[in-house]
């Protein structure tokens, strides 16, 4: 079994499951195993390979809880007709949004949106990004969204990367059900529902709970038949319009409720004493062109626990990268720099209930670790233009 030893660490930065907090650990030494971290320490065992960080950061590799990796072209259209004033909504009446990269899904192969993924993926592990959750949503039918649950699969068993699925063929009613939603609904619930948990395909099950796309009953209706069949709910709230969907949420034990870019004061309390958590996605308001982002100090001060993730999809938010949204974080919403880190490693890992293996940097964990050019923390925001990552480590394995 491979052995290997990470000496010259300046700055350890990850979580401590004994204190249940953030830890910062200095000239410390890590060996790594097979695939696991087996001792953290100083003047350890000499190993026969040895991996010199140079006296900078190690922090774990992140976790991005909420993305879109499945569709076959971009919309760069949409992106510049955004920068002519257009909105999200307005170019989705048009024709654009989310049913625009439908037709794609549809008419790909599944080895063809395998071949477009792989260069997603590998960029995900670029940008020190080690387990991504990646969501179906741009087939809205059985067949398709089968298919993409199906690529992810595939995806997770040849890539480096770890991948979580989510399905969610509630992404938005497909055209051909747009005079009739609730028939829609009824295909999710009693057909695909039932398929995607036969063939075991998904841990979650996602719906975009919001007007113009599936009001409370509907992403109510969704979410338990989901449960029924063993699916994790999670759902996507409060991005445009506050309609209750962070109060269903709380109300179905939801994993997770994202966006929530316009919770009101109520659900903040409400979410307080729920076991909800929060996925904030501010790369998503921010190419949007948006200007309030979702309340996170509001949030962090009632005490609900936050992920940051990229909302990596074609459509409003074509960032994979990380420290950018951390850098967004820092700037638009006063999160702290150890908070950031927090709440895209460990906090990300309990949504997607990897925590166990993955997340932090302790012993009998997987090795998913990222060797920063940067020795204080504040640099990753500071530098997030050049990418200051010297190495990413996945699972024992020394990606670059």
């Amino acid at each position: 079994m491979n052995e290997f030893k990470l000496t010259n660490i300046g700055n350890l930065i990850t979580y401590n499951s004994d204190s249940g907090q953030m830890s910062s650990i200095q000239d410390i030494e890590i060996i790594i195993s097979g695939q696991n971290i087996v001792e953290i320490g100083n003047s350890l065992p000499n190993t026969d390979d040895v991996f010199d960080c140079k006296n900078k950061l190690v922090t774990p590799g992140f976790v991005d809880c909420h993305t879109h990796p499945i569709f076959l072209k971009g919309r760069e259209n949409e992106f510049q007709l955004r920068t002519q004033g257009l909105t999200y909504e307005e170019i989705a009446k048009k024709g654009g949004g989310i049913n625009s990269s439908v037709i794609g899904v549809r008419n790909a192969s599944k080895n063809e949106l395998i071949r477009k993924t792989i260069p997603r993926m590998d960029n995900f592990l670029k940008f020190g990004t080690t387990t991504v959750e990646a969501k179906s949503g741009y087939g809205l039918d059985c067949e398709s969204e089968i298919k993409s649950l199906k690529v992810i699969h595939e995806l997770n068993s040849v890539h480096d990367i770890d991948i979580v699925p989510t399905f969610m063929g509630a992404h938005s009613i497909p055209d051909e059900f747009k005079n009739n939603p609730d028939l829609y609904v009824d295909m999710i619930c009693d057909i695909i529902i039932p398929e995607v948990a036969k063939q075991n395909l998904a841990v979650f099950n996602d719906v975009f709970c919001e007007a113009g796309y599936f009001n409370i009953n509907q992403a109510k209706r969704i979410l338990n038949k989901g449960k029924e069949y063993g699916l994790y709910p999670r759902i996507h709230s409060d991005e445009f319009k506050n309609i209750g969907a962070t109060s269903l949420a709380i109300d179905i034990d939801a994993v997770s409720a994202d966006h929530l870019m316009n919770i009101s004061e109520e659900e903040i309390i409400k979410m307080s004493n729920s076991s909800t958590s929060a996925v904030i996605l501010p790369g998503t308001t921010f190419c949007l062109g948006k200007n309030f982002y979702a309340p996170y100090l509001k949030m962090k001060n009632a005490g609900i626990e936050i992920a940051i993730a990229t909302d990596y999809n074609p459509g409003s938010c074509n960032i994979q990268s990380m420290p950018f949204i951390i850098l967004l974080s820092l700037i638009y919403m006063q999160m702290d720099i150890i908070d950031a880190i927090y709440s895209s490693t460990y906090v990300p890992a309990k949504i997607l209930k990897v925590d166990k293996s993955r997340g932090s940097i302790e012993i009998g964990k997987a090795a998913d670790l990222i060797i920063w050019d940067v020795k204080t923390p504040i640099e990753i925001a500071y530098n997030s233009n050049f990418n200051p990552i010297m190495s990413v480590i996945k699972s024992g394995k020394t990606i670059f």
